[in-house]
């Protein structure tokens, strides 16, 4: 029996493109099933609200986010499976570490599971970017 995720806020357009990806899965992009059973579970359990209200602290979709973990920083993109990559780097929403970073807030310690069960952890240190904060609600 899986936990359930915590409930976590998610802008309408976001949650509504991840629904559809989850249930129209795209040739070469099906998800192992307990990641897509976790990923199911946390728009299940999401506060649904309208993008314009989502707070500037809050990792949405296409965020760009500074992770603290191990006395380092690192910063990464929160990306759907299909953006193109470019010289950021970019990390899947469908990934263990994805899942733990949508709809996380600053200041917030995240866990996820790496390859072989491997448990890693960081702390959301900072957003660099964010879209809603900056207005952008076409992406």
């Amino acid at each position: 029996m899986n936990t359930p995720a915590p409930e976590r806020q998610l802008g309408w357009l976001d949650h509504v493109r991840l629904f559809n990806l989850l249930n129209v899965p795209r040739a070469g992009q099906q998800l192992p099933e307990a990641l897509a059973e976790q990923a199911r579970d946390l728009l299940d359990l999401a506060e649904v609200v309208d993008p314009q209200t989502i707070p500037a602290d809050l990792v949405t979709m296409r965020s760009r986010v500074r992770l603290e973990r191990g006395g380092g920083q690192q910063e990464l993109t929160l990306a759907y499976p299909a953006d193109e990559p470019d010289a950021t780097e970019r990390i899947s929403v469908f990934s263990p570490l994805g899942m733990a970073l949508l709809g996380a807030r600053v200041g917030e310690q995240i866990a996820w599971r790496g390859p072989v069960g491997k448990q890693y952890s960081a702390r959301v240190a900072g957003l660099v970017y964010q879209p809603e904060a900056a207005g952008d609600f076409s992406r």
